[in-house]
């Protein structure tokens, strides 16, 4: 007798009826009870039997079967995995492999760039920066020669202007000297004939003059 996913869900009793035929007796007490009441062998209604009957799973009158299909079903997912969705998984596996390879390796190279970059950079603005210090102190000593020379140039044009201006006090001053001389014998010739009525000499004049300057 074959067994088929059906018979496998069928109960013990149903089984054992489908092999053995009915006996006359059975048949007439089945004959005999009225409609729309049927019961099995050990007395218990159809409508009792999914209450007492074993759980399908666990009939070991189906183990077979259950074990066949178990095999069939576990071969064709084996199958269905080796063959379909293992494959595509490695295949997806080894592509993005390789895409983080190549990214890591881009990765490796733009890294390598950017340092270089910045070694260029550092080393352009280390130059940058002593070509500017090398301008600034040529450019500081520059102004400073240059102030040295102007205010050397300057001290000069003074020291020219002072001598100049000293000389024309010295003949300021004795020209001064000069005028006051005559003026003072003037003024004294005007007191003398003022006071005593008669006028002096110019050499008295000077002479006395002369004697009150030296006093």
């Amino acid at each position: 007798m074959s067994v088929t996913p059906a018979s496998a869900e069928s109960t013990p009793f149903e089984i054992a009826q489908a092999e053995t035929p009915a006996t006359s007796h059975e048949t007439d007490t089945h004959a005999a009870q009225p409609a729309g009441e049927v019961h099995t062998e050990t007395g218990v209604a159809h409508g009792d039997e999914h209450a007492t009957g074993v759980f399908p799973p666990f009939d070991q009158t189906t183990f077979a079967s259950q074990l066949l299909w178990l095999a069939i079903t576990f071969g064709l997912f084996y199958l269905l995995m080796s063959k379909v969705v293992i494959p595509r998984i490695g295949g997806i596996l080894e592509t993005r492999h390789d895409r983080i390879a190549q990214d890591l390796d881009e990765a490796s190279r733009l890294k390598a760039e950017a340092d270089a970059a910045i070694a260029s950079y550092e080393q352009d603005l280390a130059s940058a920066r002593a070509k500017g210090n090398a301008i600034a102190s040529t450019a500081r000593d520059e102004a400073k020669a240059k102030a040295d020379a102007e205010r050397a140039k300057i001290e000069a044009s003074l020291q020219d202007k002072i001598a100049g201006a000293e000389t024309r006090i010295a003949e300021i001053k004795a020209k001064a000297l000069a005028d006051v001389g005559s003026i003072a014998e003037e003024t004294t010739a005007a007191l003398v004939e003022q006071l005593i009525g008669a006028k002096a000499t110019k050499a008295e004049i000077a002479s006395a003059v002369k004697t009150a300057a030296g006093e």
